[in-house]
């Protein structure tokens, strides 16, 4: 009982540190996001005068650079969610035929796909930047998409493979026996098997896009295509930024993906621990 405790003491000792550290840049985000202009330089750990006008400013976008504040917001949505729709149906359906139809070269394009993760993503920022421009894709939202489910794929082929791998080769062919297709056997054995799994893909692909900076910022240049992310770049271009409504936009951008997370985490959990059930 008395190792027990320590060790459990041991624990809450990093565990409160790491806490601490991890949340004191939100502390600071939220602080600064409720403070005006002057306090704001005051280097306070609280404001002498919380306000909440930042966040009028905001929703309202009276500030120059926050004119199409909700415009921006609706294009992470848009990109980050097609995304991971995109993500999910790809290796799914790519998993499905490599792990269970046991498509001729399978494996060996899954191998491939995950060698392209040798050469870090930022190094494939200008070819991917020539190739849309190639197809006259550049400053759309479409190339975006595209280049973040180039990037996203491999990983999640990978993921649902290794989860696919797990199911009962027996359920396939019971099904078969019964005169299922392959179709209906994607549809009705294997996706229901594959859910937890595909929730943690298509999480993982919409936060990927949702928090990508570099591809947004090179691939896409009118302010009325930029996600949020980019967007609130654009404060930094000059020397006079409002910190202060750079700060609140920041914390509402960081609302979404957090809401997603814990409601979704029970799912990501299982997803990422067992895939499905066990033969």
């Amino acid at each position: 009982m008395m190792k027990r405790l320590l060790d459990e003491g041991k624990l809450i000792l990093i565990a409160i540190p790491v806490l601490i550290w991890t949340m004191l840049p939100i502390y600071h985000l939220f602080v600064l996001s409720i403070s005006n202009q002057e306090s704001m330089l005051a280097g306070k750990l609280w404001p002498d005068q919380p306000t909440l006008q930042n966040f009028q400013i905001v929703f309202k976008q009276q500030h120059y650079y926050l004119t199409n504040f909700w415009l921006q917001l609706f294009n992470s949505f848009l990109i980050a969610i097609t995304t991971g729709l995109l993500t999910l149906f790809i290796a799914t359906c790519a998993a499905f035929a490599i792990s269970r139809l046991k498509a001729p070269g399978g494996r060996s394009i899954m191998n491939f796909a995950l060698a392209t993760y040798l050469i870090p993503a930022a190094f494939l920022a200008i070819p991917m930047y020539k190739a849309m421009g190639t197809f006259g894709l550049l400053n759309t939202r479409t190339a975006l998409i595209l280049a973040m489910v180039a990037l996203a794929s491999p990983y999640a082929i990978w993921v649902l493979k290794q989860a696919s791998d797990k199911l009962p080769k027996e359920l396939d062919e019971a099904a078969i026996m019964d005169g299922a297709t392959s179709l209906q056997l994607f549809r009705m054995v294997y996706l229901p098997l594959m859910k937890p799994s595909m929730v943690v893909i298509g999480i993982y692909a919409l936060l990927l896009a949702w928090n990508e900076y570099l591809y947004a910022f090179l691939l896409l240049s009118s302010e009325k295509e930029l996600p949020l992310a980019v967007g609130l770049g654009l404060f930094l271009s000059a020397d006079d930024a409002p910190w202060n409504l750079l700060m609140t936009a920041g914390l509402i951008y960081a609302i979404p993906p957090a809401v997603i997370y814990y409601g979704f985490r029970n799912n990501m959990v299982s997803g990422l621990t067992s895939g499905a059930v066990k033969s």
